[in-house]
């Protein structure tokens, strides 16, 4: 098959969406041709070849931050990339287009795949359906409820990838149709990763807890610093990520007086990324809402248990006591008293830690791309037997 794959943020621009896009990408390019068409910002060429992916970005307006995108790039995407789109169109033929985002790509990939006269597979990611952190999140404006409802109606085929996504797709935007469910998946990560505690300034003998992702409104990562507070001296937080909100984290942790047990990182590279992960006892997560959270999936790649709360896709494959705890959202006390336990008991972090290695065997990439694979092949037959159908009888 000949796909582009369409998604305004594609590595290093944004987060996980972007990061098992890419993923699935080189992974389906082992047997398929794959042109991503996405934004681009900074020094980021126009267009590369990264592995057997053709990666081709187009220029945006006013960004500036590889984390988080705003609303004139988001809205300078579509212009730019039909543009762009349409032009790859002319310069060979692809089979099918599979758009990722509903908000900002969904109308990109709609009106490309009709240009092409080619069947559009439309990915949900859940905060472009729903994200109770943004004033701007569509579920609240009746305008884009309407036009996120005209995509999710008008795509040949929906993918969400966790059950709370696709409840989303119906309970808030009333579409009835049927929805694939693939959940994500993550690259295995390197064997025999090991972390020196000492590069981190991080005591031996510590309570380590990490948190990945971007350091935005959504994460609530200064609840994090509340639960490092309360659970003494020897209790130390890892933050790898950066966004706005990192200000707000270091006066929290200087406030409540454990500025020097918290690690803020920023941004890493992927190997940093799983020396964080190796050098950690837990995983944490204040999050808001995830559609899926492939952070969870890393984290359990590493035998870490995971302390989250209960507002998203992760609980399709979380849950209290199997893989760590699920509190209520923003129960802090609750949130705390599940960690002070798992830190109390080292031989339930070891059991933990064997049946998540196990479980997240389900969720590697090779997964994931299998999946889409069959969704397209599904979705390019029903699509040609529709113009069989379209065809004048003589």
């Amino acid at each position: 098959m000949r796909i582009l794959f369409c998604n305004y943020e594609y590595p290093p621009l944004g987060g996980g969406g972007g990061v098992v896009m890419a993923a699935m990408a080189r992974e389906i390019a082992r047997r398929h041709e794959v042109t991503v068409l996405t934004s681009r910002a900074g020094d980021l060429p126009a267009e590369s070849l990264e592995g057997d992916v053709r990666v081709v970005r187009v220029p945006v307006l006013f960004r500036r931050d590889l984390a988080t995108a705003n609303l004139a790039s988001m809205a300078a995407y579509l212009p730019m990339g039909l543009r762009r789109g349409l032009a790859l169109g002319r310069e060979q033929s692809f089979d099918i287009v599979n758009t990722h985002f509903v908000v900002p790509t969904g109308p990109l990939g709609h009106v490309l795949a009709r240009g092409m006269r080619v069947p559009n597979v439309l990915s949900v990611h859940g905060g472009d359906l729903f994200d109770p952190s943004k004033r701007m999140s569509p579920h609240r404006h009746v305008a884009l409820r309407v036009a996120v409802a005209a995509m999710l109606r008008r795509a040949d085929a929906v993918v969400a990838q966790s059950q709370d996504t696709a409840v989303n797709v119906s309970s808030i935007y009333g579409v009835q149709r049927i929805v694939d469910l693939v959940p994500l998946g993550i690259d295995r990560p390197p064997a025999g990763v090991r972390c020196n505690r000492a590069s981190l300034s991080i005591p031996d003998d510590a309570f380590a807890m990490v948190t990945i992702g971007r350091v935005v409104p959504r994460k609530a990562t200064t609840q994090l610093v509340r639960v490092l507070a309360d659970l003494g001296p020897k209790a130390w937080l890892i933050v790898v990520g950066d966004g706005p909100d990192a200000g707000a984290v270091r006066q929290a942790a200087r406030e409540l007086g454990v500025g020097d047990r918290v690690r803020l990182l920023g941004f890493v590279t992927e190997a940093e990324k799983h020396r964080a992960l190796a050098a950690a006892d837990l995983f944490v997560s204040t999050s808001q809402h995830e559609g899926f959270g492939l952070v969870f999936l890393e984290a359990m790649a590493f035998g870490l248990p995971v302390v989250c709360y209960n507002r998203g896709g992760q609980v399709d494959y979380l849950s209290t006591p199997a893989t760590g705890a699920v509190v209520r959202l923003n129960d802090v006390a609750a949130f705390t008293a599940a960690v002070r336990e798992l830190r109390d008991a080292p031989e339930l972090r070891a059991t933990i830690r064997a049946r998540n290695l196990a479980k997240v065997e389900s969720y590697f990439i090779d997964r994931c791309a299998q999946a889409y694979e069959s969704i397209f092949e599904r979705t390019l037959l029903e699509h040609s037997r529709h113009l069989t159908a379209a065809l004048p009888r003589h």
